[in-house]
């Protein structure tokens, strides 16, 4: 029997699970700043104001990796502190860890590396979060190539993303990432320029989605000069409304936001100001809905609760322009604000 992260990857690629949008009573600001306005509306939807869900066949199970999207989305807009700080300690519970980053025995590369990073980005210490030493687990994990890998009796999922998670949450750390694992990264690159998100296929095709956290692993760990091709890349599949499209063609919100962080980071502010605006334009507001005001759309087919808060949280750290690298959650606002609207 495969493990439940893999029947839900399965799942998650063929459309059929939705999220549970159970949404938590919160302090509601009303802003006119749009971006908190998105991390307001996904504050809202969090199940009982801590945790994000999917379901599979009736039954409900704990989305950690939407929760810590959040989590990066709330630090972006330095507002929905209280939320953070709730899903933060969800996260902690054995139950929730273990599910999430293998028990010991299996370990995930990409969940150990994605939760270090989101420790981190909440000020907290990932070489001791819910009594385990996410930092040593993650190092263990590094095969001698260079890539961090799972060490599972069900296979080896990582990819492009586990690298490039993995190389940003050990640069935060004093010993900072391995040499050997940027130059694995940098290994991977298609020819075109950009990445691809799976190792070792037959065509190596570039992903938007890949390809932006690559570049912005590269930054960080000062490899400047091998992520120019991927930020030339990116460019290049910029469409001239703003967006991106994800590797099946369907632009959206998701790939435009990871891909706007990462021009802003590379100092490319007009890309990034394009993205920008296309996001703004997936954005539900007055005199929308109340319940949907602030929501980041998928598409331009306009809202739908089953995709618009992973879009959001997605979208939000591509509005604010905040990178992964330097993401910080110091200084944030408790409440989750309302987009406000004029009378």
């Amino acid at each position: 029997m495969k493990p439940l992260r893999t029947l839900l990857s399965g799942v998650l690629a063929a459309a059929t699970l939705s999220t549970v949008l159970t949404a938590a009573p919160a302090a509601a600001a009303p802003t006119l700043n749009r971006p908190d306005a998105a991390a307001g509306w996904l504050a809202r939807q969090l199940v009982d104001g801590e945790r994000f869900e999917v379901v599979f066949d009736g039954v409900a199970y704990p989305d950690q990796g939407l929760t810590i999207d959040a989590i990066f989305a709330f630090a972006a807009a330095r507002t929905a502190g209280t939320n953070a700080a709730k899903a933060t300690t969800w996260l902690a519970r054995p139950e929730v860890l273990t599910g999430y980053i293998g028990d010991g025995t299996e370990a995930y590369a990409g969940a150990t590396a994605k939760l270090a990073l989101a420790v981190q980005v909440r000020g907290g210490n990932p070489s001791a979060f819910g009594g385990v030493d996410l930092i040593t687990r993650l190092r263990g994990l590094q095969a001698p190539s260079g890539r961090f890998s799972d060490r599972s009796a069900f296979g080896d999922y990582s990819n492009a993303f586990t690298q490039a998670f993995a190389l940003l949450a050990l640069d935060r750390t004093a010993a900072g990432a391995p040499a050997s694992g940027a130059a694995f990264l940098i290994g991977t690159r298609c020819a075109d320029g950009g990445f691809p998100l799976y190792f070792g296929q037959a065509t190596c095709v570039s992903d938007v989605d890949a390809t932006a956290l690559a570049v912005q692993a590269l930054l960080a760990t000062g490899n400047t000069t091998a992520a120019a091709p991927a930020v030339t890349w990116l460019l290049s599949v910029q469409t001239s409304a703003g967006a991106f499209a994800d590797g099946n063609g369907t632009v959206n919100a998701n790939s435009t936001g990871l891909a706007a962080q990462t021009l802003r980071v590379a100092g490319r502010p007009g890309a990034w100001l394009k993205a920008r605006t296309f996001l703004l334009s997936l954005q539900v507001r007055c005199p929308g809905p109340i319940a949907d005001r602030g929501a980041i759309a998928y598409t331009t087919t306009g809202f739908d609760p089953a995709t618009a808060v992973r879009a959001t949280a997605q979208a939000v750290p591509g509005l604010t322009g905040a990178g992964f690298a330097t993401l910080t959650a110091a200084g944030s606002q408790a409440p989750a604000p309302t987009l406000a609207c004029a009378a």
